[in-house]
């Protein structure tokens, strides 16, 4: 059973209502696994078993959509997503420092998730933001005009708010 479902005696309640909203609609696969990522943050395999299941479709139709769109996640992603932008106009301008300094800041490499599930680097082929190159987007807020220095900042902000909440958390 995946993380996110265990303390559910049914784990895939939440998927109810999405198969309501899109019965009797041809085509809405992409759209149920979609919102399937939403609810869960990845798309497991007993997930996509039991989205085939309650749609009508083979589960190697689903998984074979799944695996096709870059948009879908099959492992767990950290708290921050880091898209890194490797697009012509970020290739040119130092999109490979700007990975550099991201692996050597979080000790990942691309696709990887830190161990402590905080941060996960994935990179995409472009952001659309080529005036802001190099450019990264972290849980859909965008930077730009990167340096590895700013890159670096931006992630130990992060870490310092994740601490920050946890010490709240613990009071």
């Amino acid at each position: 059973m995946n993380c996110c479902c265990e303390a559910n005696s049914k784990p895939f309640d939440k998927l109810d209502p999405v198969f309501d909203k899109y019965k009797n609609k041809p085509g809405s696969l992409i759209s149920v696994l979609q919102e399937a990522q939403e609810l869960y943050g990845y798309l497991s395999m007993e997930t996509l078993e039991y989205i085939a299941k309650n749609i009508g479709v083979e589960a190697s139709k689903v998984h074979g959509v799944a695996t096709f769109y870059t948009q879908f996640r099959l492992k767990p992603v950290g708290k921050y997503l880091i898209m890194l932008c490797k697009g012509t106009a970020c290739h040119v301008n130092g999109a490979n420092l700007i990975e550099e300094a991201i692996c050597e800041e979080l000790s990942i490499r691309e696709g990887e998730t830190t161990e402590d599930k905080l941060f996960t680097l994935n990179n995409v082929a472009c952001l659309g933001c080529c005036s802001l190159s190099p450019v990264m987007m972290i849980n859909g807020e965008t930077f730009g005009k990167l340096t590895s220095a700013k890159t670096k900042e931006i992630l130990r902000e992060l870490k310092e708010r994740q601490s920050s909440d946890q010490e709240v958390d613990t009071l």
